[in-house]
């Protein structure tokens, strides 16, 4: 099975190795049509402490790393 691949904008970066990343997605409701923006925050493996607040990410699906970390940067957006 291939991994997930998102992206998302770093929203926290105040943990050691770990920063937050809030990735958005576009769905359109089944019954109504509409279209929905649903919102979910990652907390993910950053090995050098290298990205900050307002930066884009692309994150990767890993083995846990903790209770919660199951994703690491893959590379930065631009």
């Amino acid at each position: 099975m291939p991994k997930k691949i998102l992206s998302g904008i770093v929203i926290s970066n105040k943990p050691n190795k770990t920063i937050t990343v809030m990735v958005e997605r576009k769905y359109q409701h089944p019954l109504l049509k509409k279209v929905i923006k649903a919102r979910k925050k990652y907390s993910v493996h950053d090995e050098n402490n290298k990205f900050k607040n307002g930066d884009k990410v692309s994150i990767v699906e890993c083995k846990p790393k903790s209770k919660t970390k199951k994703f690491e940067v893959m590379g930065e957006n631009k």
